[in-house]
């Protein structure tokens, strides 16, 4: 729509010169509106996955299972996305198997490449610290890891995932990492059976740990399905489950949808993106469980709202008009609205009402203390998106160190994973907002993840818009000499790479915030990495987002 258009459709001077900016509109449309849940089969499937988990249960805590087969059910429940049915006798299971492994190097079971990586990761992903010099058996007289590895392809595949788990200082799983890279890239996997070749080439492209655990549990069920040894009881469960939790993903999708058409942004702020679709998917990303729906829809509310804050100072806003309505912002009161223009006032009435609605859902539980969090993590995203906005208006060009400064609150994580705890009930809450307002490492860690990896694929798009107060730029500044833009990019992925060893050091025990937090860092930022690896993935969500969408919400697993 030209920005003409815009203007009038806001009540605006089309005189004003505004940065402007053409968003692809909306795949979806109003698709997912008109959702009707079929009780008949949500009934069917809720009574398969009772009957089903009890036995599942039995299972996982039969006292005559070994430790291995015990912890290959852990692992392969967790690949199927059913952990969370079990997730008091996983942690029982584990925690027993861990203590009575304290000499880790020393277990026959371990001279297995695929066992003792797998046992890695899964200890691993849930807090157990599982010593990295367990693989130094792998390796040969001169520290290289031996080459008739390379034969066993499900070893090297096992030692490739478990290597993402890596913490500073392991410089064996950093080796692990590039071995198993430069090995499976060369791999024949038209020789290897379909179940294995269709898991090489899925990891090269999407790491375990840094996936989307409800599109990593669709993509395995698929591959599972093809495994000649296969536990038919425990696919059919993950049929069952996944095609239970999608149903009640997409009534959720289709409250949202109508909450959004309600807004009438469309109408009354077109120069918007919207996204509403893909930031539901944003939030079901950090916590796709059934009963975490109440904290899932208010952190899709809160991601939209944020979207359209980010259009209006980058793609619509004057600075005369974002100054006060930043300080509008900082209010947060009602009797701010009146000095801003018509279309400001649209949003800053949502805004107001909703974090209103959000008060009164969390006070019946004397949680507010949630609410006040957000609100404190929105206003100060509206501040540095006006710091931003005055860099591009003025030509400045900060320093690189003070471009990050600013650069990870842009980024948008605080407001985010604070905002992932609004909902959420129990587990010491208190004690959770004390630690996160205070920006945590595994925090400051996934911002940084969000920033350089946006930082990269929007290099492009940012020159052709004018924008020089980039990271790549500030970076090649303030390094002068022979910075070219391909060295910042691997400087940029040293970065994250790092930031990725912070989070996992900071999920490991000890630590007193429960997992059930610590998670949703994780999971946010492996969003980041499934849609910003190539391009801005939320922009032009055409080119990856509409395949997990589709996957996802649209199309059931058949049974």
């Amino acid at each position: 729509m030209a920005s003409v258009e815009v203007a009038n459709l806001m009540n605006c001077n089309p005189d004003t010169v505004r940065p402007g900016a053409n968003f692809e509109p909306s795949l979806w449309g109003d698709r997912f509106s008109s959702f009707y849940l079929d009780n008949e089969a949500y009934e069917r499937y809720a009574k398969e996955v009772e009957v089903l988990k009890e036995v599942v249960r039995s299972m996982l805590i039969e006292a005559k299972s070994k430790a291995t087969e015990k912890m290959n059910l852990i692992n392969t429940l967790d690949r199927l996305g059913i952990f969370y049915h079990f997730e008091k006798e996983i942690d029982e299971q584990l925690k027993q198997i861990f203590h009575s492994h304290a000499h880790f190097e020393n277990h026959e079971e371990y001279n297995d490449l695929n066992t003792a990586a797998t046992h890695f990761r899964v200890f691993r992903q849930y807090g157990h610290k599982m010593p990295s010099d367990v693989f130094n058996k792998f390796r040969d007289s001169n520290g290289k890891f031996k080459e008739n590895l390379t034969r066993d392809v499900m070893g090297m595949l096992s030692l490739y995932e478990a290597a993402f788990l890596r913490t500073h200082g392991e410089d064996i799983l950093d080796e692990a990492l590039a071995f198993t890279i430069a090995n499976l890239k060369s791999v024949d996997t038209d020789a290897l059976c379909p179940f294995l070749a269709k898991q090489v080439i899925h990891a090269l492209e999407q790491p375990l740990r840094k996936g989307i655990p409800r599109s990593e549990a669709r993509h395995y069920i698929s591959v599972y399905e093809e495994y000649d040894s296969k536990n038919e009881l425990l696919l059919k469960f993950a049929k069952y489950d996944f095609n239970l939790v999608q149903l009640l993903h997409k009534q959720e999708l289709c409250h949202m949808s109508r909450w959004w058409k309600d807004l009438e942004f469309e109408t009354k702020l077109p120069y918007a993106r919207n996204r509403l679709v893909e930031c539901y998917f944003w939030a079901m990303a950090a916590y796709f469980e059934p009963h975490y729906t109440v904290p899932r829809v208010m952190l899709a509310k809160v991601i939209v709202m944020s979207s359209v804050l980010d259009d209006t100072y980058d793609a619509y806003g004057t600075l005369e008009e974002l100054k006060p309505f930043t300080e509008a912002i900082q209010r947060w009161d009602w009797s701010a609205m009146d000095d801003l223009p018509d279309y400001m006032q649209v949003f800053y009435r949502t805004l107001l009402n909703l974090y209103e609605e959000f008060d009164r859902e969390v006070s019946k539980d004397g949680r507010s203390y949630s609410v006040e969090g957000s609100k404190i993590a929105f206003k100060e995203l509206s501040n540095s998106y006006y710091l931003e906005a005055k860099w591009y208006k003025e030509g400045y060009v900060p320093s690189y160190d003070e471009y990050m400064v600013n650069a990870l609150k842009t980024a948008g994580y605080y407001l985010v994973t604070v905002s992932s705890y609004l909902g959420m009930r129990g587990i010491a809450m208190t004690e959770v907002f004390d630690w996160v307002v205070k920006k945590p490492k595994v925090l400051v860690a996934s911002c940084k993840v969000v920033r350089l990896m946006d930082d990269i694929v929007d290099y492009e798009e940012d020159l052709e818009t004018g924008n020089v107060a980039t990271g790549i730029i500030c970076y090649m500044r303030q390094n002068p000499g022979k910075m070219t833009k391909e060295k910042v990019v691997d400087v940029f992925n040293k970065g994250v790479a790092d930031a990725w060893k912070d989070i996992n050091e900071e999920c490991l025990k000890p630590n007193y915030i429960s997992k059930h937090i610590l998670r949703r860092s994780v999971n946010l930022t492996g969003l980041v990495d499934c849609f910003f690896k190539t391009s801005d993935g939320y922009t032009h969500p055409d080119k990856v987002w509409k395949y997990h969408v589709v996957s996802l919400y649209i199309d059931a697993i058949p049974i």
